[in-house]
């Protein structure tokens, strides 16, 4: 849990976050879904969704915002990332902060499913923050 904590300070950082607030559930495959049912229509489970709460979805950065900005939820199957983490062979830490990292740019407004060039440009911050990350350990 200290992990994901001063990963989720340092990923906010970066992104000029540092005074939002956000709220992170570690749940198990049925729970996650149902979420995924309720709110996106796909009866299948999935490693992690995002509910944003302040942040507009057009916008990557706040300007002007109120404090502190009230982002939103991210939750996250454990069992999802379990078996993630053993198909590519990394530590599950690693793939709970990939997951974390993915959630809050979905919370900043950041979205892979408006097309090819938003998909890209998530792409890169997500790889971004995470050798940011990397690199303060």
């Amino acid at each position: 849990m200290r992990k994901v904590r001063k990963d989720l300070a340092r990923a906010s950082a970066v992104l000029g976050l540092e005074d939002a607030e956000l709220s992170i559930v570690f749940t198990g495959s049925m729970i996650m879904k149902s979420l995924n049912a309720q709110y996106r229509g796909i009866s299948k489970d999935t490693d992690v969704l995002s509910f944003p709460m302040d942040a507009p979805s057009d916008r990557f950065l706040p300007s002007g915002h109120p404090s502190p900005l009230l982002l939103g939820d991210i939750v996250i199957s454990v069992r999802r990332a379990a078996l993630q983490a053993h198909a590519c062979g990394i530590a599950l830490h690693e793939e709970l902060r990939r997951l974390l990292v993915h959630g809050l740019l979905h919370l900043a407004g950041y979205d892979h499913e408006k097309g090819r060039h938003r998909k890209a440009l998530m792409k890169r911050k997500e790889q971004e923050l995470l050798n940011a990350l990397e690199k303060m350990d």
